[in-house]
C-alpha cells in the first residue's frame, strides 16, 4: 500500500445501552445520514425483543449480542488468480471486518424480510439469529461451506 493506513475513529456509546456496538450497528441501518431515524427503528426493534425475551430472562441487548455472534463468520473466500486461473482462497478474517460484515448482514435480510416496519422486520431477523435460524445464519453457514470447499487452495494465501 503506498498510503499510510487511516485512522481508527473513536464511536461514542448508544445513549440507551451506552455501547459503542450498538452505534456501530446504528450507524450501519443509518440511510441518507438519518441518525436518529436509525436510532429509533433500532430501539423500536429492542423494545419489541424485550417484550419475548422477558419469558427467558435475559435482557434485549444480551440477545441482540448473542444474535451477531451466531451469524459472525470465521472464514471467507478471495478470488486469488493463479497462472491463468481463478481460484477460490479460503482465508481468515480480522475481527473487525468479521463484525463488520455480521452487522450489514443483518441489516441487509432485515430489509429484504417480509413485515410491515422496519423494526418488526429488524426485531424477526434478530430473533431468527438468535435462535441460529434466518437468511443472515444461512449466508454464514454458506460461506463457510465455500471455504471449507476451496481447503485445498488454502496454500494460494497471500
Amino acid at each position: 500500500m503506498r498510503k499510510s493506513k487511516p485512522k481508527k475513529r473513536i464511536i461514542l456509546p448508544d445513549p440507551r445501552f451506552n455501547d459503542t456496538q450498538v452505534t456501530q450497528f446504528v450507524n450501519n441501518l443509518m440511510l441518507d445520514g438519518k441518525k436518529s431515524t436509525a436510532f429509533r427503528i433500532f430501539y423500536d426493534a429492542m423494545d419489541r425483543i424485550a417484550d419475548k425475551a422477558e419469558k427467558e430472562g435475559k435482557p434485549a441487548l444480551e440477545i441482540f449480542k448473542k444474535a451477531l455472534e451466531n451469524i459472525t463468520p470465521a472464514v471467507e473466500v478471495k478470488s486469488r488468480r493463479v497462472g491463468g486461473a481463478t481460484f477460490q482462497v479460503p482465508t481468515e478474517i480480522r475481527p473487525a471486518r468479521k463484525m463488520s460484515i455480521s452487522m450489514k448482514n443483518l441489516i441487509l435480510f432485515a430489509r429484504k424480510r417480509s413485515g410491515k416496519s422496519m423494526a418488526e422486520k429488524l426485531s424477526a431477523e434478530i430473533v431468527a439469529a438468535y435462535n441460529m435460524e434466518g437468511a443472515a445464519f444461512k449466508k454464514k453457514e454458506d460461506m463457510h461451506k465455500m471455504a471449507e470447499a476451496n481447503r485445498a487452495f488454502a496454500h494460494f494465501r497471500f
